[in-house]
This record gives structure tokens, sequence and C-alpha cells, in this order.
């Protein structure tokens, strides 16, 4: 996702650029981040397709992988034998799904026939395949894609037993008290939590997964086990070529290698001076700055600067029947900090659970486990940067009981500055403008203003924002051609 963006950006901005692209997967670019949708039956692999068009200046080999790079002849050679000479090198080589250390996990023929991994569409197709003839499953991970592909299944109608081994889900994002609430959300889902333990060894039958051991000395009846336990950065090709790489490869804040100033890595194989989140949002930003850099310019952004803050620590879970959201500081923190304010509430009879951290008036960091409307209206405020009532309780009581004005839910009552798509930045704005210059479906913004290519779950906002807009090009046109079009939107509804 990251190479793509790279690529089509640095085209379009440096006509005298002639850009070879070495695609290791012989597909065309695709959003990774809904994988795991394909898992739940909620998106089929047709749908999964970036807007991506072919260029003059853009060669793209499919099904090709980098082997091997001469940085003293700048020259690198793929896996058909073909050699490239370059100028400048960039490694978007992102990352692999780790595979933990489990005694008897695999052959000499690979994994144990139901054991995958998911990281790529072709896993999302195999553990699709796997499901008619599966009754139970283990999901090992429950972080973020542990979550996604557990509830995914459950709601397939298998029985799902959910290992993690730490003592509370998504450690990274969520405190002790979020964690409990997704967990008997989880539970009333269908799908049984077990923590502070892994597995230790898958037990096979006639050759194919049928148990699995747990490192507390549980055995649990599987017909498939889903790893989801982390990512390791596809490095070894930087390695092999003298690049210093640690967890990935080392670059400076320029994005070049520390050894090499003609050699670059953005995404998930890049390791900057601030470290990787993970996210395809910084991976994003990541190819931006370095067209920009390349360029000598900067491009305004789809959404304009209305989107002040950092979407790159961003999370939100895509689960069926379980909503989580986290944004800037959460999780476990120091609530004692002089200048941060935290105020939570914690319901878990009815699975809800919302925090936010305020700072010198604004929100700074938020969780939302269970409660859509929250999650978007504290998401908008976090992203936008609007000053907070003087009493934080106010964005949890307030929007929860319906006192306070609740985010726009409708298209008409959005203001053109309201963020429709948070993964790219896009407003409620150029969506209508890009309507106004001809678009008349989902896929076509999609290919001018890139909403609904990241999460994807703005996209049918982006439907019906077509539809009022077209609706309203229409009567105008009905009414008077030259007339200027005009979009409802509810005035003045930026708070603060």
């Amino acid at each position: 996702m990251v190479g793509a963006r790279f690529a089509e950006d640095l085209a379009s901005r440096r006509v005298d650029t002639h850009i070879t692209v070495l695609a290791k997967e012989d597909v065309a670019p695709y959003n990774r981040v809904l994988l795991s949708s394909v898992v739940a039956g909620k998106s089929d692999a047709s749908m999964l397709a970036l807007p991506y068009e072919s260029h003059p200046r853009i060669d793209v080999r499919q099904g090709v992988s980098a082997v091997s790079v001469d940085r003293d002849q700048r020259v690198v050679t793929d896996s058909a034998g073909a050699s490239h000479t370059y100028d400048r090198l960039v490694f978007a080589t992102g990352s692999a799904a780790r595979i933990p250390n489990i005694h008897g996990i695999a052959t000499d023929r690979g994994l144990v026939p139901g054991v995958s991994v998911l990281k790529d569409l072709a896993d999302a197709e195999r553990i699709v395949a796997q499901i008619p003839r599966a009754r139970r499953a283990v999901v090992l991970g429950a972080g973020v894609l542990g979550l996604e592909v557990a509830t995914g299944l459950a709601s397939r109608g298998l029985s799902v037993t959910l290992v993690h081994h730490h003592g509370r889900l998504m450690e990274r994002q969520l405190g002790d008290a979020a964690s409990h609430v997704a967990e008997g959300s989880l539970v009333r889902l269908g799908v049984r939590v077990v923590t502070d333990a892994s597995v230790s060894r898958v037990i096979e039958r006639r050759g194919v997964l049928s148990a699995v051991e747990l490192s507390n000395g549980a055995e649990i009846l599987s017909d498939m086990l889903i790893m989801c336990a982390g990512t390791i950065t596809e490095s070894a090709l930087a390695r092999n070529a003298g690049l210093p790489c640690d967890r990935g490869i080392l670059v400076g804040d320029d994005l070049a290698s520390l050894a090499d100033d003609a050699v670059f890595a953005i995404g998930d194989c890049a390791q900057p001076p601030e470290g990787g989140t993970g996210l395809v949002a910084k991976g994003w930003e990541q190819a931006a700055r370095l067209v920009d850099a390349w360029s000598g310019t900067t491009a305004a952004r789809a959404g304009g600067d209305e989107l002040d803050c950092d979407l790159t620590n961003v999370v939100r879970v895509k689960a069926s029947g379980l909503d989580v959201a986290t944004m800037g500081l959460s999780g476990k923190f120091d609530h004692g900090e002089r200048e941060l304010r935290a105020v939570r509430m914690s319901d878990p009879a009815i699975g809800r659970f919302v925090e936010v951290v305020i700072s010198h008036g604004l929100l700074v960091g938020a969780t939302v486990v269970g409660d859509k409307a929250a999650a978007a209206q504290l998401s908008a405020m976090y992203t936008r940067m609007i000053p907070v009532p003087s009493d934080p309780a106010h964005l949890i009581v307030r929007p929860l009981a319906g006192v306070l004005a609740p985010a726009a839910t409708s298209v008409e009552d959005m203001s053109d500055d309201h963020p429709v798509c948070q993964c790219n930045s896009v407003t409620k704005g150029a969506i209508v403008a890009a309507v106004h210059d001809g678009c008349t479906t989902t896929d076509e913004v999609s290919r001018a203003t890139r909403a609904s290519t990241g999460c994807g779950d703005c996209r049918s906002l982006v439907g019906d924002i077509i539809r009022v807009c077209g609706s309203a090009v229409r009567d105008t046109d009905d009414a008077d051609a030259s007339a200027p079009i005009k979009v409802p939107a509810l005035a003045g509804r930026k708070e603060g």
C-alpha cells in the first residue's frame, strides 16, 4: 500500500522520473487493512483493489521480487534474472507475519495444514477456503488483527478460542479496565478468551491440525490455528546489502539509510528515529514526505489543512460486533502528570468503556469500547483539535446522554470541513469538490481523493455524500444551469 502510493505520487510530481517497481505478489495493489474483512465474509477479494491506474513512467513487474542489491554499482537484480540500475533506491518491503516458536508447527513442506497466518491476500483466501470444513478455531494473539479475525470467524459460526500471552487484550492500546470490558464483549459474541498463555505445541492427526496445547497445559481441539502474533520487518535484503538494520532498516529524518544517501526506506520496513507504528497512515505520511523532498514542493493534501492532528496513532478495530477505537494517549499512562486530566466511564454489563485524556484544553487521547457514536465524536474532536469543555466529564456524559449536540450523522448536517475519511484526511468538502468535477461513483471519488482506501469504514458515507451532492447538482441544473451549486451544510458547527 505504501509502495504503490509512493510510486504513483512521485510519477505525478516529477515528470523527469522513471520508476521501476519490483512487486513480489502477482496481483495489483490492494488494501491489506481489509484482509480480516475477507476472513469475516464482509468483503471479497475483488473489493480490496486500490484505485490504481497504469502510468507510462512506472514499470511494474508483478510477481517479481528483488534478490540482491549492489550498492557500489547501484544495481538491483530481480528473481527473473534481470538487472535494474538506479539513481535512488526505495525499500517499501513491509513486514512479514511473526511465527512463534511452537513445537510441531511446521514440516519440511511448510506449516502444518490447518495452521495459517494472515498477512496477504493469498493467506486470506486460504483461510476462507478452510472455513466450510472447520468447526473449531484457535486464534493466537489479541492485538487488533487477532480481535478482528476471532470475531469474524465466530460470526461465521465457528467455535473460537482467542489465546493471548499478555494479561490484557490489545495491551499497547488498552488499560486493564478497557481490556476487561472488551473481553466481556468477546464472550458475549461467542469467543472464549484465554490470557496469560500461548500455544506451545501443535497436535496433528493424519497430517492435519487436530488440536493445540497451551503453555498452561490445557489442550484445545481445533481445525484451524490462525497466528496473529505480530510482525517482523522485511529487511533481509537490506541487511545482505550491508545497510544498518535494527528492528527495521535504520533511516534518518530524511528517510535515507544511515549508510547510503541513495537508499531510502518507508513503511513497515523502515525504522526512523521516532520509531515505527505498524499503521499504514504512518507509511503514507512517510511516502508523502519523501515525494515532497524529491519534488521540491509540498502537495496540497486531500481535505486541506483542517485536520491538524497526527492521524498515525489512531487505531480502530474493525471487528464483527465489537467497536474499539483508541487515539493519542491511551491505555497505560501516568494520569498523575500535572498537565494531564483524565475522565473515564466503565459499564461492563453492557460492554461500554470511554476514557478521555485532556491537556491544555485539548483532547490528547481517548479510548472507546462499545460505543460507535462516542468514538466518532471524540475522533472528530481529536483530529480537528477542537477545544474541549472546561469540565472534561462533559465529553463522556453529555454525548452519551444526548444532552450535547451529537456528532453529525447525516450528510446535510455536516460542514464542509467535517472529516469523512480519517485514514487519508479527506473532508466532506473535498468529496463534494470531486463530485462537482464529474465523479459519480465511490470508486471515482476514491481515485480523486483517496477517501475509503484505508480502513474502509467511510465507504458508505462517501456514497451518501455522492447521492446528496449529485441530487443537488441535478436540481440546480434543472433550475438554472448558470447558478452556483449549493450543498446543504450546517453552519456554525465548529465547537469552541
